[in-house]
């Protein structure tokens, strides 16, 4: 069994995966202080009598990562730790590809395998929408190339920094308001950050797609994703394809092409972690 592990700012999601097949699938608060015991102590809990037979795993949160290479090192399975000089077979067109975040990489790997291809089987751009701390609007190549985005705060950002900085509003449930004019404060707020995040992003994706279009001739798939998503999407007018997993399918796709590339007999048992 993979498993699969993308470190976020807000939470880690956990997967794992026979074949291509996802199995399980867990979210927990992300603890950028963690030790590497803690994180073996999360991931026994969860996982249980799970054999893992490879592991995938990515993290953009910096201070955690000392604790996730100290247990992905002491683990006798393949690892594959996605990050800077890490082969994933994504060409990154952009300024500086070292600054593009690990997990937007093999966002883009999964949305090109799922999504970048049209009925006839002919290759096509995607934008990805990824709804979480920050709210990502990518877009990917019909060869599969990363070409760049815009980033945005995300929902729960947006209402944090409201509640902490405007005397008279608070945190609120986040929750698609019935209508956008909302009657109190609770109802205003709602409909600012839902419908308005999703204004925010159907103007981005309806500037990106133009783009796109005038550059590949084809007009792309537009995919929501993130943990957030199921939130915003459904107010989006430009969102046509969800796929809640894409980053973890990416890691697994990342993971089968290392393993493809870099495949040696090790004789190493696999073991849980």
């Amino acid at each position: 069994m993979l498993l699969t592990v993308d470190v976020g700012n807000s939470q880690t999601v956990l997967a794992t995966f026979d074949g291509d097949r996802r199995v399980g699938c867990w979210r927990v608060t992300t603890q950028p202080r963690v030790t590497a015991d803690e994180l073996r102590m999360v991931w026994r809990g969860l996982l249980r009598d799970t054999e893992v037979t490879g592991v995938s795993a990515c993290s953009t949160v910096p201070a955690l990562l000392p604790a996730l290479r100290e247990l992905l090192d002491s683990l006798e399975v393949p690892v594959v730790l996605i990050g800077p000089g890490v082969r994933t077979g994504v060409p990154l067109h952009v300024d500086n590809p070292r600054e593009v975040g690990a997990d937007r990489v093999v966002t883009a790997l999964a949305a090109h395998e799922f999504f970048g291809r049209d009925g006839d089987g002919r290759g096509r751009p995607v934008v990805v929408v990824d709804f979480g701390t920050s709210t990502n609007v990518d877009a990917v190549g019909p060869e599969g190339q990363f070409l760049g985005g815009a980033l945005a705060p995300g929902v729960e950002v947006s209402l944090d920094a409201l509640a902490s900085r405007a005397a008279q509003l608070r945190s609120v449930e986040l929750t698609v308001p019935p209508q956008a004019i909302g009657k109190n404060t609770v109802a205003a707020l709602q409909s600012g950050l839902v419908l308005g995040f999703a204004g925010l992003v159907d103007g981005l994706v309806a500037r990106i797609s133009a783009e796109l279009v005038e550059q590949f001739g084809t007009a792309p798939a537009v995919v929501a994703t993130g943990g957030l998503a199921p939130l915003v999407a459904d107010s989006c007018r430009t969102v046509s394809e969800r796929e809640p997993d894409l980053t973890v399918h990416g890691l697994r796709l990342a993971f089968e092409r290392s393993q493809a590339v870099h495949r040696s007999p090790s004789g190493r048992r696999p073991a849980a972690p």
